[in-house]
């Protein structure tokens, strides 16, 4: 990757409906190597998807929810990964170092659907215990963009 693959990226991570055309011009390429770059990004795994990003108040699922995990100790941890893999308000799971197992990341409406999470979540019979975190706010929040280069 060079330093036009690097401003490629940070102008998709932006707006990926940009059209080619826009794009070269912003990097000083024609159409054809822009897309023939982000073809390449694609193919060696660099961009993985392309997607879209909701607002969570327009979803009304404004209630940002961090979740520590800690497994029990006899755990089957393929049932917990295959839980949480299918579990449609979890924005992000991390198996993490330290004093916990894993770190979840959803999304919810209320807070009441936050209690049903974590009840939901005991009854798979995997949890050890848990610490739950509210976002107040989100100063940063979004995709990973590598600065580029100097």
């Amino acid at each position: 990757m060079d330093g036009l693959d690097h401003k490629i990226i940070e102008i998709l991570s932006t707006d990926a409906k940009q059209s080619l055309a826009d794009i070269g011009n912003r990097v000083g390429l024609s159409p054809s190597s822009v897309n023939e770059r982000i073809r390449r990004l694609t193919h060696t795994g660099v961009i993985r998807r392309f997607t879209v990003e909701l607002d969570p108040g327009a979803m009304e699922m404004q209630t940002l929810v961090f979740v520590w995990i800690a497994l029990r100790d006899d755990a089957d941890e393929d049932t917990f990964r295959v839980y949480v893999k299918k579990h449609p308000l979890i924005l992000e799971c991390h198996h993490v170092t330290g004093a916990w197992s894993y770190l979840i990341k959803l999304r919810v409406s209320t807070m009441p659907a936050v209690e049903s999470f974590l009840a939901d979540l005991k009854a798979q019979k995997v949890l050890g215990r848990s610490e739950t975190v509210i976002a107040l706010s989100s100063p940063v929040s979004g995709a990973f963009i590598q600065n580029s280069p100097s």
